[in-house]
């Protein structure tokens, strides 16, 4: 069993290091960026796969992850469909849900 706090201050520091890559190419950094936000809601008991959790109380937070992973996907493919803006909005999406989940979904 890990010490309360422990994943925390994991993610803070893979954040942390995801930072720098962000500013100097955030397309590439999409994918890291999608896999630390899974893990987060994975470990807070978010079921990123189950259609329950689209319906459940949070699935604002399901939608929003899933969103910003279609654009990682999209980006991941090489699609020419994908703007600078919606990388932006990637980004933004799951820096939105990795704050949320540090701050409000802190570990019991």
């Amino acid at each position: 069993m890990l010490e309360p706090g422990l994943d925390r201050h994991e993610w803070e520091s893979q954040w942390q290091a995801l930072e720098e890559q962000v500013e100097d190419s955030p397309a590439e950094a999409l994918p890291e960026l999608g896999s630390l936000v899974a893990e987060m809601l994975e470990e807070r008991g978010f079921a990123l796969e189950e259609p329950v959790a689209r319906e459940g109380d949070e699935r604002e937070i399901v939608a929003e992850f899933l969103a910003a992973r279609e654009i990682t996907r999209l980006v991941e493919s090489t699609s020419d469909e994908v703007s600078a803006d919606d990388v932006a909005s990637a980004v933004n999406s799951y820096r939105s849900l990795y704050e949320y989940l540090i701050a409000e979904r802190s570990a019991p």
